[in-house]
C-alpha cells in the first residue's frame, strides 16, 4: 500500500496528516503530489469532490513556499467561502509540526472588508480565496499576486457556472510572472476547456480519477414515481425511514427551498434552508446547526449547496431533477465522501421519466426505482 513518505512527503507533513486522520493516500493524492512536488508543471486534475484534493494541490503547494520571504507565493481560489475557510484550515493543520511556519490567509465575501485588509498586512505566503473579494483586495492594492508562483483554481466549472468567468480573467491579468497552474474540476465543460486553452501550458499533465465514473461510485441512484401534492409527505416518510441519518433536499427555485424547510419544519422535522438570497449571517448560522447536528436536513439550491463539504451525509434527495447533468453530479457527490456509501433518491412525477433515462445514460450510472 502506498504511504505519504512513498509519495515524497517529508516527515513533519506526514505527522500534521496522522493527526487529521489521513493515513492513507486517495486516489487523487496518490496521482498527483509524486507530480507537483518533482517538477515544475502545469497540471489539470478532474476528480469529484471529496476526493482529497485539498491535501493533493495543498501539500505541494506548501513545500513550493519559501518561508523567509514574506511574500504570496500561493494563490488557491475556490468558489464558496465555506470552500475558502475548509482549505485555509486545512492548510494550517498540516503545516502545525514543521520547522517555519508558512502563513495561509483566507479571503471571502459577507466579511467585513478592512479586517480583511488588515490581515493581509501580517506576512502572508498563500492567499485562499473567492474570485470576487479577491478582486476586490486587489483593485484597492490591499493584496500584491504578481509574485505568485503557483495558482491554485478549485472546483473551476463550479465556479464557472456562478458567473465568475469575468472575474477570474481580470484576477488573472494581476498576475504575468511566469506561474504555474494547477487547475481542479469535477467536470470539463466547453468554459473550462477555453480557460485551460488560454491559461496553461499545452504539455500540462492531466490527472483523472476514476476515468468511467463521472458520479462516485459509492453512491446508488434511486427513483420514485409520486405527484406534485405529496412529496412533502414522501420526503417526511423516508427522514422518518432513516432515523438518525443526515441529508440533503435539493430545491430548483430559492422560493421552493424556503417553503419546502418551513413545511418540514411543521412536520416537527429539524430542517433548516440554504438559498441566493440569505444574508451571509443566517447562511452560518444554518451550516453551523447542520454541521453539530442539530439540523437534520438542510434544502438547499444548487448555487447554495456549493463548497458544502460536510461528512457523513447518508443520502440527497432531489426534490426535482436538476435542469443540468452537471448538477446532478454536483448534487449526489454531497454524499459517499471519503469512501463511505450514500444514496441520491429522485422524486419523479409523470412525465419525468425520460429525464431519469438521459441522466442514466448521459452519466453511466444505474437507477433503481424505490417504493415507500
Amino acid at each position: 500500500m502506498t504511504t505519504f513518505k512513498d509519495l515524497g512527503i517529508t516527515p513533519s507533513y506526514i505527522k500534521g496528516l496522522a493527526e487529521l486522520k489521513i493515513i492513507t493516500p486517495t486516489e487523487i493524492q496518490a496521482a498527483v503530489i509524486p507530480t507537483l512536488l518533482q517538477q515544475k508543471t502545469d497540471l489539470i486534475g478532474l476528480a469529484q469532490t471529496g476526493t482529497g484534493k485539498t491535501a493533493a494541490f495543498g501539500l505541494p503547494l506548501l513545500r513550493s513556499v519559501n518561508p523567509d520571504k514574506p511574500e504570496v507565493q500561493g494563490l488557491v481560489i475556490a468558489p464558496t467561502r465555506e470552500l475558502v475557510q475548509q482549505i485555509q484550515k486545512q492548510l494550517f493543520r498540516f503545516t502545525k509540526y514543521i520547522e517555519k511556519p508558512i502563513f495561509a490567509e483566507g479571503v471571502y465575501g459577507g466579511e467585513k472588508i478592512t479586517r480583511q485588509i488588515k490581515n493581509l498586512t501580517r506576512p502572508t505566503h498563500i492567499v485562499v480565496a473567492t474570485p470576487g473579494r479577491l478582486l476586490d483586495l486587489i483593485e484597492r492594492g490591499a493584496v500584491d499576486i504578481s509574485k505568485v508562483k503557483t495558482l491554485v483554481l478549485d472546483e473551476a466549472d463550479e465556479m464557472l457556472s456562478m458567473g465568475f468567468k469575468e472575474d477570474l480573467t481580470k484576477i488573472l491579468s494581476y498576475n504575468k510572472s511566469k506561474r504555474h497552474t494547477w487547475l481542479f474540476s469535477a467536470t470539463m465543460p466547453a468554459g473550462i476547456k477555453q480557460l485551460i486553452k488560454t491559461y496553461m501550458l499545452p504539455d500540462a499533465v492531466r490527472v483523472e480519477v476514476n476515468r468511467n465514473a463521472l458520479v462516485n461510485e459509492n453512491i446508488s441512484h434511486h427513483f420514485i414515481n409520486t405527484k406534485i401534492k405529496d412529496k412533502v409527505n414522501l420526503i417526511a416518510r423516508l427522514l422518518e425511514m432513516r432515523k438518525g441519518k443526515r441529508g440533503i433536499i435539493f430545491c430548483r427555485t430559492k422560493a421552493g427551498t424556503q417553503k419546502l424547510a418551513r413545511q418540514l419544519m411543521e412536520k416537527g422535522i429539524a430542517a433548516g434552508a440554504l438559498e441566493g438570497d440569505m444574508q451571509q449571517k443566517e447562511r452560518d448560522k444554518a451550516m453551523r446547526a447542520f454541521r453539530n447536528g442539530k439540523l437534520r436536513v438542510l434544502v438547499s439550491t444548487d448555487v447554495s449547496a456549493r463548497g458544502i463539504d460536510v461528512n457523513d451525509l447518508a443520502f440527497v434527495i432531489h426534490h426535482q431533477l436538476p435542469d443540468y447533468l452537471d448538477y446532478y453530479t454536483h448534487r449526489s457527490g454531497r454524499t459517499a465522501r471519503a469512501g463511505k456509501t450514500g444514496q441520491s433518491i429522485a422524486l419523479i412525477i409523470p412525465g419525468e421519466m425520460q429525464k431519469v433515462l438521459e441522466t442514466q445514460q448521459a452519466l453511466g450510472i444505474k437507477f433503481r426505482e424505490m417504493t415507500v
